[in-house]
């Protein structure tokens, strides 16, 4: 029997090419994604994804079951909502996010939005790459996403500006020009549509110039110990920049303009809650979280991000 996670597996690897990056964005082992296609693929008698130069290829018979199979993956989502209505259990909202912004900025966001809907929302935060976004969000497995402005079947609307700008230890001197110097990045930095990664490039840093940390905090700490050059967005780094904890080094690229969007589906098909975070990113309550979240949220609003995942 065919099993909606099996089916959002297909759609996955299916729209982003790959079973290692369908299990990134889902949070799970490759075996796992790998074993649900096959037993689709045994279901169907048909191979539906193969191998090529280019990623995973559909067949005739897998370009026929796409569109189906998304169909029924965005019916599973609205029989799951329709269910918790009835039952008067709180709406789901997920929302996909770069790692910088789940760092920092995603739980106490979600928190003030929660606290200030008026309505019951179960709101939870999930960590992706630019590429697999829209993806998410177009096959309703993600009901908004907030990062970079993202193209495709879905709504994209500015709601924060900042800058991205170098940072490292007060006393620290770098020889010759930026694409010399150590880089120490958050996971963003491997991400090669995140706003870090196309600085970097922008600057001519070699890949074997830059680190990658668990999280941006750690890059900032290595960086205040000496160990190199890290990025910042400025708002987020102010209170080490206060401090003195970090300076601003000047480089040709920077100060590096950055816009968050919230991307959802378009408004006609957009969720309640994600249509109410929409308008709730715009009032000043949300700017100023997003401005200074520094102030952290209660442990019982405590919700750290996680992936995006089918199998529960």
């Amino acid at each position: 029997m065919t099993t909606l996670g099996q089916l959002s597996a297909f759609v996955l690897v299916a729209r982003l090419g790959s079973v290692t990056d369908a299990a990134r964005a889902l949070g799970v082992s490759e075996s796992a994604v790998s074993q649900a296609l096959a037993a689709l693929r045994q279901h169907h008698g048909d191979k539906l994804l193969v191998r090529s130069a280019s990623g995973m290829t559909l067949t005739p018979g897998g370009s026929r079951l796409l569109p189906i199979a998304s169909q029924m993956v965005a019916l599973g989502a609205d029989a799951d909502a329709a269910v918790r209505e009835a039952n008067g259990v709180a709406e789901r909202l997920h929302v996909v996010v770069t790692s910088t912004i789940g760092e920092f900025v995603a739980d106490p966001l979600l928190a003030a939005f929660t606290a200030r809907s008026g309505q019951a929302v179960d709101a939870s935060a999930g960590l992706a790459r630019v590429a697999e976004m829209p993806v998410l969000v177009a096959n309703r497995l993600a009901d908004a996403a907030l990062g970079p402005q993202l193209a495709g079947k879905v709504d994209s609307v500015a709601v924060f500006r900042c800058n991205l700008v170098a940072v490292a230890a007060p006393d620290f001197r770098p020889r010759g020009g930026p694409e010399r110097w150590p880089w120490l990045v958050d996971p963003s930095g491997a991400d090669p549509d995140s706003g870090t990664a196309c600085l970097l490039r922008q600057l001519g840093v070699a890949e074997s110039a830059i680190r990658v940390f668990p999280n941006q905090t750690a890059a900032w700490s290595a960086a205040a110990h000496g160990s190199g050059v890290s990025l910042a967005l400025e708002h987020l780094a102010a209170p080490q920049l206060r401090r003195r904890e970090l300076a601003v080094v000047p480089t040709p690229a920077t100060p590096w303009p950055e816009c968050w969007h919230l991307t959802t589906l378009p408004r006609d098909r957009c969720a309640d809650a994600a249509s109410a975070l929409r308008h709730f990113l715009a009032t000043p309550a949300a700017m100023q979280v997003m401005r200074a979240p520094g102030a952290g949220v209660p442990p019982s609003r405590f919700r750290p991000p996680v992936y995006v995942t089918i199998w529960s």
